[in-house]
């Protein structure tokens, strides 16, 4: 059960971001940032090589492993995971999931430790400038993407390519060591209001985005030992507080959490989305198949009784 059987909530969730914050200032701001600086100045390929395999060991180990030391230590074992199929850290996986909460990516950093190699995750430029995160994000070679508006689009039709310019980037890097490689398709988190602005089809779940998912497994494909496809239902909070807030005070422990290792579609591995019509609705309707089965994952959790948790964490 962890501390959390003897503290409130509110403490618990203070404890475990001072928790993280020293972890992350031990492996980032002491290890990383130091090696980051080093590939920064002195790009020299064999020097780069040598720097990333010791930035992504501090990661991945290193502080991916002292945030589990104090996720147990104050929230106790995570209660329901099911992981349907095999995994192996020394192969490369493509890694899907819905997206609800920055609590979504430590939850999947958590639950990939010591079974696939070290997830990296498409981000959002305005990232970057995080302070440290973002740099550290950098020197381990995570996609930072700029989501161009439908109007800027309009004025400059190359602005489309960007994204794929940077995924292309990103998958002849990783295209010789193996790797993880985490794509929330719906591009942002979901939310009720989100859903049905967008007129997604879903009762949980925004329409899936195709494009960099294919372009990547195009890209990738061969490389992938298979399809990664986790889903998290968090327990209900109510409209009083985030589920990120929820998850640090240790409340989250029994929200489900569904890992699926599936085979990629030998079909769907080579084509061209952009400029292929009937590849374009092939790969989306087996998206859309995935985005149905996950919808369902959802609907059948949430039947659970799970009672509202109170407002007491603010």
């Amino acid at each position: 059960m962890g501390l959390k059987r003897w503290l409130p909530p509110q403490a618990i969730g203070v404890l475990t971001f001072a928790g993280m914050f020293v972890v992350l200032m031990f492996w980032a701001g002491l290890l990383i940032l130091p090696a980051a600086i080093v590939k920064l100045l002195v790009p020299l390929p064999a020097l780069t090589r040598q720097l990333d395999r010791w930035i992504a060991w501090c990661a991945g180990y290193g502080w991916v492993g002292g945030n589990q030391q104090v996720f147990q230590l104050l929230h106790g074992r995570r209660e329901n995971l099911q992981v349907n199929g095999a995994l192996d850290p020394s192969r490369s996986w493509m890694i899907v999931c819905n997206h609800q909460s920055w609590a979504d990516i430590l939850i999947l950093f958590d639950v990939m430790y010591g079974r696939t190699p070290f997830p990296r995750f498409f981000l959002k430029r305005e990232l970057i400038w995080i302070p440290l995160v973002g740099f550290v994000c950098w020197a381990l070679d995570m996609p930072f993407m700029k989501r161009n508006s439908a109007a800027a689009i309009a004025k400059n039709p190359d602005l489309r390519n960007q994204d794929l310019e940077t995924t292309r980037g990103f998958c002849e890097k990783f295209k010789r060591r193996p790797i993880a490689v985490v794509n929330f398709v719906e591009g942002t988190r979901y939310t009720p209001e989100k859903a049905q602005a967008k007129g997604s089809p879903y009762r949980h779940l925004l329409r899936p985005k195709s494009g960099g998912f294919s372009f990547t497994l195009n890209a990738m494909g061969e490389q992938f030992a298979g399809l990664i496809d986790v889903t998290i239902v968090y327990l209900p909070t109510g409209n009083t507080r985030s589920k990120l807030w929820s998850w640090l005070c240790g409340e989250q422990n029994a929200a489900y959490v569904q890992v699926d290792v599936k085979p990629l579609p030998a079909e769907l591995l080579g084509g061209n989305y952009q400029d292929d019509e009937a590849f374009r609705e092939r790969f989306q309707a087996w998206v859309n198949d995935l985005w149905t089965d996950k919808d369902a994952v959802i609907d059948r959790t949430l039947v659970k009784d799970w009672v509202p948790l109170v407002a007491s964490s603010g």
